[in-house]
């Protein structure tokens, strides 16, 4: 007989996290292709960029699984100019061997529930290498493919594209912000 598996808990982060966000992050950085980035930021560079998110009081999040850290997830501002204010773009990771266990899914719900509540209208998605889980995740909670980029990103010795979702919060953009 197996025993169930422990429940997961989503919760704000705190800075005695990012040590195992960096962790998740640099294997995502090295292994994949859903970060463009080349070189795995330092956890100096992640508790500052943790810190200017929670800075900004948009959530940054963590999945939990047996007390142990499985997966984050945050929004950023989706483009600095004011006319973009009420529009956030998200960001999910999940730790290796995780995937499949509804930790994206949990984590992508609650973000998309603390930014509906803080007033927001938007969410972005900008899903590296137009991954076909990742597109298919935030289709599954109300994202529409907004369109795909060729070729925009040079990574492991392919061109790769993005794909770009998108979702309205609240009332979208059905009436004006207050």
């Amino acid at each position: 007989m197996t025993a169930p598996s422990s429940p997961l808990t989503i919760r704000e982060s705190d800075e005695s996290d990012v040590v195992v966000i960096q962790d998740i992050y640099s294997h995502h950085v090295l292994h994949g292709t859903a970060s463009f980035e080349l070189t795995p930021p330092t956890v100096d560079e992640m508790r500052q960029r943790r810190a200017d998110v929670v800075g900004r009081q948009l959530p940054y999040l963590v999945a939990e699984k047996n007390g142990q850290v499985v997966g984050y997830a945050y929004v950023t501002l989706y483009r600095p100019r004011p006319a973009y204010r009420f529009t956030v773009e998200d960001s999910v990771y999940i730790r290796d061997g995780m995937s499949g266990q509804g930790i994206g899914r949990l984590l992508l719900q609650e973000l998309i529930q603390v930014c509906t509540d803080k007033g927001y209208r938007q969410m972005m998605a900008v899903c590296g290498d137009a991954s076909p889980p990742s597109v298919a995740l935030h289709e599954s909670l109300g994202f529409t493919l907004a369109g795909t980029f060729r070729s925009v990103g040079y990574k492991f010795g392919a061109w790769r594209d993005t794909a770009m979702l998108q979702r309205a919060l609240g009332v979208g953009d059905s009436t004006h912000p207050s």
